[in-house]
């Protein structure tokens, strides 16, 4: 088994896969190598099927389902490069729609935090729409000042992007970075380094609390927010799409429901 998971490491490094991504489906592996037990060489569909349902019983998400069935397809066909397909359906992912914070919810969060280092992170995750592994992989030369732009490298699905932050928050970026050089992150930790993403999703949670907000939300919600209020402000999907490094734009437009004003107009009958 151990040979098996050192093989699917390598292939997965050799075309690029990102650390979150080969942890996640080596993970998956294993548990699927522990549950098959003998045979592992070999395609068996009642066995992956019967695997994925009990993940399902348990209440996994379709997305995690689905993360269990294509690092095993990868197994089989990359690592072991056996061409027979595994004909077996993706789990449908649900169609919830994202969590939005308001103007005023944003407002209040960001006038929650004391420590300007933290307010800064909340500002630019959400004035920028960023991720939160984007957030702490900040370096100093991705900022543009004078343009108010952002270019992330590497970013999820290995892609590069432009995006655009606040000129409310330009004069405390200047001060952040005065005395760091270009490689150095934009937000590091006490000791020095990279910030974890569980303290950015730390200093998110406490803030929430402090602004007395109920939602269920948690750091992406910056994000979703982002999206959304562009496109109350009018902004053309495709340029959102764009900003948030969406490849298909279905992604994005997901958002065009939440904010959708002909919906809001609607008098209810009662």
């Amino acid at each position: 088994m151990q040979e098996y998971l050192e093989e699917t490491r390598q292939e997965l490094r050799l075309r690029n896969y990102s650390f979150k991504t080969i942890k996640a489906y080596l993970g998956c592996l294993k548990e699927y190598f522990d549950f098959k037990k003998f045979n592992l060489e070999k395609i068996d569909e009642e066995n992956i099927g019967q695997f994925l349902l009990n993940k399902q019983s348990k209440n996994y998400s379709s997305q995690t389902i689905n993360l269990y069935l294509n690092a095993i397809k990868f197994f089989y066909r990359e690592v072991l490069k056996i061409p027979q397909k595994i004909n077996l359906k993706f789990a449908k992912r649900s169609k919830k729609l994202p969590i939005v914070l308001s103007r005023e919810e944003i407002k209040n969060i960001i006038g929650t935090i004391r420590n300007p280092k933290h307010k800064l992170i909340i500002s630019l995750a959400y004035g920028a729409g960023l991720r939160i592994s984007e957030v702490v992989s900040l370096k100093v030369k991705d900022l543009n000042l004078e343009e108010l732009t952002i270019h992330l490298k590497n970013a999820k699905g290995r892609k590069d992007r432009i995006t655009i932050f606040s000129e409310k928050i330009k004069n405390d970026l200047q001060r952040l970075v005065v005395s760091k050089n270009l490689d150095d992150y934009l937000f590091e930790s006490e000791r020095g380094g990279k910030l974890t993403e569980r303290t950015a999703q730390k200093v998110f949670e406490n803030a929430l609390r402090g602004a007395g907000i109920k939602k269920d939300a948690t750091f992406h919600s910056l994000r979703h927010s982002f999206a959304t209020h562009l496109l109350e402000n009018g902004v053309d999907v495709r340029y959102v799409q764009e900003l948030l490094g969406h490849q298909n734009i279905r992604t994005t437009q997901l958002y065009t429901q939440v904010t959708n004003p002909k919906l809001k107009n609607i008098k209810s009958p009662l």
